[in-house]
């Protein structure tokens, strides 16, 4: 990590490059829905356009976070920070609302994550 002004922990940098490529994610995947007119092959390479600044940040996160965290955590963060980055882009750029049945799919998620990350004995 020699490309950092300064030395934060492992855990810091790994979630903050995941939550940031998270973002241009969504908008590669879900952004063209406000561009239903735009055509197909239009959107397309849009999205891969936006995808590549995903991937310039995503591919760093996992090999800086790998030894900290196992794959299986690391993709368990990613997942977790998937559905808030959505849930928050879905209410504020697609402007649709999340019901309880949302929040109790995004909580059984949690859960899931909680079994991932506590350590048995």
């Amino acid at each position: 990590m020699a490309w950092l002004p300064i030395t934060l922990p492992v855990p810091v940098v790994t979630i903050g490059l995941l939550v940031a490529s998270n973002v241009f994610m969504t908008f590669a995947w879900y952004g063209h829905l406000k561009f239903k007119a735009a055509p197909l092959v239009t959107v397309i390479l849009a999205s891969w356009g936006i995808a590549l600044f995903e991937y310039l940040l995503q591919v760093p996160a996992n090999r800086i976070g790998h030894g900290h965290f196992s794959a299986a955590e690391l993709k368990t963060i990613q997942e977790v920070i998937t559905l808030v980055v959505f849930a928050a882009f879905s209410v504020t750029y697609l402007k649709e609302s999340l019901g309880w049945n949302h929040a109790v799919g995004f909580a059984l998620i949690g859960l899931g994550a909680f079994f991932i990350f506590h350590r048995w004995n």
